[in-house]
């Protein structure tokens, strides 16, 4: 089975996206580089040369320094689809990365987006 097209779309591609959707929203590319800490290890200067790298969304994923087990947490809707519910583990791990970024520029507390409350 193909996989999807995202999945072999460079994260540097992707990043200014949901940069300028958290900042429309007045939250800052620090919050945004938190969650993506949080969400797998990368530190912002890593994070900094993937991007430069153009790493690409299944080699972002495959490795990152930690997959934060508390992303099992994660639940609701990106387009339409219950990311808990998503089958492919990758494609399962960009939904609930989109989720966290939604959260964010909706304007959730951090406490609640980094599932600290739970």
């Amino acid at each position: 089975m193909a996989g999807h097209r995202i999945e072999s779309t460079p994260f540097a591609k992707v990043y200014p996206l949901y940069l300028a959707k958290v900042e429309r929203k007045g939250r800052s590319k620090e919050e945004l580089d938190e969650i993506l800490h949080w969400f797998t290890g990368w530190q912002p200067q890593e994070l900094e040369e993937e991007i430069a790298r153009e790493t690409r969304f299944d080699e972002f994923f495959a490795r990152a320094p930690h997959l934060n087990p508390a992303r099992q947490l994660i639940r609701g809707v990106v387009c339409g689809v219950r990311v808990e519910e998503v089958e492919d583990p990758l494609m399962r791990e960009i939904r609930y990365l989109d989720k966290l970024v939604d959260e964010l520029a909706k304007g959730k507390a951090m406490e609640k987006i980094l599932r600290r409350d739970a």
